[in-house]
């Protein structure tokens, strides 16, 4: 009677505090902005946690931790994982 559905992704604005996600896809029309999140580590398949919120975005790629512009932000999109 019901079809299974999953989420493929969203914004990491949508993150809270402390909740962890893995990157699925990287989408912006600025290239430099895609260059960037590549530099810095965030691919498809890497596992991010957010950190703090206000008054930056931090988040944590490994051991390192990150603040991040918002258009940088609207970029990453992730699957959340269940804690």
């Amino acid at each position: 009677m019901f079809t299974r559905f999953s989420v493929t992704g969203c914004s990491l604005e949508l993150l809270r505090t402390g909740e962890q996600g893995i990157v699925t896809f990287c989408k912006s029309q600025d290239e430099t902005i895609l260059k960037k999140l590549i530099s810095m580590g965030v691919t498809p398949g890497t596992t991010i946690t957010l950190e703090q919120h206000f008054p930056s975005l931090i988040i944590k790629v490994g051991n390192t931790s990150l603040a991040l512009d918002m258009e940088s932000i609207r970029a990453i999109y992730i699957r959340i994982i269940n804690n």
